[in-house]
């Protein structure tokens, strides 16, 4: 009796919808709302906020929330650490990742994963913008940088670098940078943003940074060259055409090689940090933890 409308409030206050949670318990709408209904009464407090176009947390549903949430929790990972004992992973995983990173970081190490899971199946859809997960079925999501959805469970994988860099014979013809200001002098190889992220840290060129050390900084720069393609600059940069801003795992061989020489290196942004990110009700799957477990060791 104490657990009736436990789930069905959980999955609401996720989903923010009863037709959602419904179709995800397998219920009707009216029976969610019913259960949801008869624990507000049973615990003398109103948990939600209906509106015909929104479903809300009120105060006390929040902190109720959170409570019943790990509660949840504890009980799927006591049935999984039971049903694991007599069962391998198997089934499919849908995720998203970046078209770069996820094509030359990401799908390698999960067809070696399936190496050694032969029962889990993959379906991946690569994309630069960022997908709902819920409302497309995804189990998980690769994301780099600073994370905005505080509703999903997150891992931190791995880490990357963007590095300022160009060919010793373009620097040789132009000159070599030595401060942001001298960026505007030069040819600057675009990608999809028309501005480079850094950190404005010229003491001298700003007296104010004294204050506020290791300011980010977005640089508008410009140039004979835009592309959508990191491949493409990198091969324009080779050529001498420019200098050019891309995450490590674009220029690493060339700069290790000397075919292109890092810039402006007091002046490069933190590193970004790498995301393996999944919904609340399915963090505990054990396939889906096998594969983060797994590429987190393996970038790392």
């Amino acid at each position: 009796m104490r657990w009736d409308g436990i789930s069905e409030f959980v999955y609401v206050a996720e989903y923010e919808s009863f037709t959602r949670a419904a179709k995800e318990l397998g219920m009707s709408t009216a029976q969610v709302s019913r259960q949801i209904s008869a624990l507000e009464k049973r615990l003398n407090i109103k948990l939600l906020y209906r509106t015909t176009r929104k479903v809300s947390l009120t105060e006390e549903g929040r902190i109720f929330y959170q409570h019943c949430r790990g509660v949840l929790d504890g009980l799927d990972a006591a049935e999984q650490a039971v049903s694991n004992l007599q069962s391998k992973p198997q089934g499919r995983i849908k995720l998203t990742a970046p078209v770069t990173y996820g094509e030359q970081q990401l799908l390698p190490l999960v067809n070696d994963f399936m190496v050694q899971y032969r029962d889990i199946e993959v379906t991946a859809f690569l994309s630069n913008q960022k997908i709902d997960l819920v409302d497309g079925g995804y189990d998980l999501a690769i994301r780099i940088g600073k994370l905005s959805d505080s509703t999903m469970m997150a891992k931190k994988l791995s880490r990357r670098t963007n590095f300022v860099c160009a060919a010793p014979a373009y620097l040789k013809k132009y000159g070599t940078p030595r401060t942001l200001s001298d960026l505007h002098k030069h040819n600057c190889l675009l990608g999809t943003r028309d501005y480079w992220h850094f950190i404005d840290n010229d003491k001298h060129a700003n007296k104010e940074v004294d204050k506020q050390a290791d300011k980010e900084k977005n640089l508008r720069v410009s140039g004979s060259v835009q592309y959508n393609s990191g491949h493409s600059l990198v091969d324009a940069a080779l050529k001498g055409l420019g200098i050019v801003q891309l995450p490590d795992y674009y220029v690493q061989q060339h700069l290790a090689s000397g075919e292109l020489v890092s810039l402006l290196d007091n002046y490069r942004e933190p590193e970004e940090s790498i995301w393996a990110v999944y919904p609340h009700n399915r963090h505990l799957s054990p396939k889906i933890r096998l594969l983060v477990d797994y590429l987190a060791t393996r970038l790392a």
